[in-house]
Order: C-alpha cells, then sequence, then structure tokens
C-alpha cells in the first residue's frame, strides 16, 4: 500500500481520459443495467425496474434478481398481475427487497393502466414514479431511448470528484456540473466506463493508482492510501 504524494498534474483530458477508459474497462464485467440491454432487456420498463432493484445492491445481486423478475414476468402487465409477495420473493437477495417489491409492482400496474403497456422516452413520466429518482430516470432513458441523460451512481460521483473535474458534494450537483464538462454524446457512456472502472481500479478504498491509466492527471482528490 502507497501513500498519496502530491505532484503537479497536467490538465484533465476528457476526450484522452475517455479513451484510455474504454481501454482500461474492455476486459471488465458490464455494468448491470447495461448487461441487461444487451442480453435483450432493452425496454424502458425493463430498464427503470432493474434501476430500481439496483438500488444500494451490488452488480452481482442486481443482474440475478431482475432476470429472475424478468424470466417469471415478461412484460409489465405479467408484473403487475404478481403479489407483492411473489414479486418479493424473485428479487428478495436485493437490499430493501420489500418495499421495491411495492414499486415494482405499482410502476407495472401504472405502466399499464395510464401508457397502454409500453412506458415513453418522458423523464417527466418516470420521474412522476414513487421511488424512482434522477439516477434511475436518466439511466433508463439514456439505455432504452439513447437520450443525452448522465446516470450518476455512486461510482460516476465518486470517480470524476477524485479527478478534481467537478468539486460536488452529493450526485445530484455533479450530475449538473458533468453536463458542463462532458461532450453529450458521451453522457450515457460515462455511467457504463466509470461502474467497472469504480468497482475493479478507481475503489472506494485504496484505489489502484499504481497502474491507473489517468494518475497523470487525476488530483487524486480524498485519496490518502493506494495500492
Amino acid at each position: 500500500m502507497g501513500k498519496t504524494k502530491r505532484v503537479t498534474k497536467r490538465p484533465f483530458d476528457v476526450a484522452e481520459a475517455l479513451e484510455k477508459l474504454r481501454a482500461a474497462t474492455a476486459g471488465l464485467p458490464k455494468a448491470a443495467l447495461f448487461e441487461l440491454a444487451a442480453e435483450g432487456h432493452t425496454s424502458v420498463f425493463e430498464q427503470l425496474v432493474a434501476c430500481v432493484i439496483s438500488i444500494r445492491t451490488y452488480d452481482e445481486v442486481t443482474l440475478p434478481a431482475a432476470r429472475r423478475l424478468f424470466t417469471a414476468a415478461p412484460t409489465p402487465a405479467d408484473v403487475g398481475a404478481l403479489s407483492e409477495a411473489e414479486i418479493d420473493a424473485l428479487i428478495r437477495p436485493c437490499t430493501f427487497h420489500e418495499p421495491k417489491a411495492k414499486t415494482i409492482r405499482d410502476i407495472a400496474r401504472q405502466t399499464v393502466a395510464e401508457h397502454g403497456g409500453t412506458l415513453p422516452c418522458d423523464p417527466a413520466v418516470l420521474l412522476g414514479f414513487r421511488g424512482v429518482g434522477p439516477k434511475c430516470s436518466n439511466l433508463a432513458l439514456g439505455i432504452a431511448c439513447n437520450l443525452p441523460l448522465i446516470g450518476v451512481d455512486v461510482h460516476v460521483h465518486r470517480v470524476t470528484n477524485r479527478w478534481g473535474l467537478v468539486r460536488e458534494r452529493t450526485p445530484e450537483k455533479t450530475m449538473a456540473a458533468l453536463q458542463e464538462e462532458l461532450p453529450r454524446e458521451n453522457w450515457v457512456e460515462i455511467n457504463a466506463l466509470l461502474v467497472p472502472f469504480g468497482k475493479h481500479v478507481c475503489t472506494g478504498t485504496r484505489p489502484k493508482c499504481s497502474t491507473c491509466p489517468l494518475l497523470d492527471m487525476c488530483q487524486q482528490v480524498g485519496v490518502t492510501a493506494h495500492r
């Protein structure tokens, strides 16, 4: 374990950083929602429900839970026909599974009753569901609809602030700040890159700075020890 030495860093180059991130994460497991999309779960409903499951839950738990639910109930009508207890049993390993089961059932039933079974590519609609915040709305719409929206989770928030690219205290403020720093065409991609990068390289504690391809321009904000 090494201690962080403060040295002069070169200015952060976003375009170069993105190229290096693509290379660094090419062999790593995809973030859960992007993996589900690659498997064919590309609807707004599926992406939104998967994101609800993922809240405060590791991808390794989120993925099988979402797969179980979508296998048992492939459509919003099918999900809405399940009881809360049945949904809870399918997603049980995830954190806060009981309230999430109610949220998922409510979203499914509203999707059928108010939107004919297909959620539109509309942030206002998604944010109108109880239990859905900007992160899940943006991720679902970014992945399912290719809308230029930034999904800021714990990894995106931590890593971009550690770089010194933004300096914000909350994910919501980080999201707004990143809109000023990132080209719109990379707004969806940044989550796909920084989730695996944050899990395997720029970790919450003892990040792997010695092998990080962005070390010479990362300000290492808040890093006191690293590998």
